[in-house]
């Protein structure tokens, strides 16, 4: 899709490679408060053996940490760290200005009418792993 291959290129230009890897797409799961490692995998809809697999390399790149739950010594709680924050607000930057661009090019009417057309296809096939609702702009 034009939109995806826009966003990773700007997500790559600002300096988030990795966000273009396959391991970028468990980031958007995370959430402002982590996320048990286990109810990653789930929401994510991926085994728990390549959730631990791309949270090792995100841990390495220093875009996530691993805690220990304070409540299940079994359970692994992931978060983002102030550079896995700064790149989810370069994305939230940039869904911001691509669909400005659209919206320049098709016109505002044009730009609503292809948003509800997209909300009603995503609301025939609803993902319970999906971090909320998308919103134009603004982060799940």
């Amino acid at each position: 899709m034009v939109w995806r291959r826009d966003f990773l290129a700007a997500m790559v230009a600002a300096g988030h490679g990795w966000f273009a890897q396959a391991r970028g797409n468990i980031v958007v799961y995370i959430g402002p408060n982590g996320i048990r490692q286990g109810d990653l995998a789930e929401r994510a809809h991926l085994t728990k053996q390549a959730v631990q697999q791309f949270v090792d390399e995100l841990v390495q790149d220093g875009i996530v940490l691993r805690t220990r739950d304070e409540t299940d010594a079994r359970a692994r709680w992931v978060r983002l760290t102030p550079a896995g924050e700064a790149a989810m607000q370069d994305a939230d930057r940039i869904k911001v200005e691509i669909e400005t661009r659209w919206r320049s090019q098709i016109g505002a009417q044009g730009f609503a009418t292809l948003d509800r057309a997209l909300r009603q296809v995503i609301a025939l096939n609803p993902q319970p792993g999906l971090p909320g609702n998308p919103q134009s702009g603004k982060k799940a």
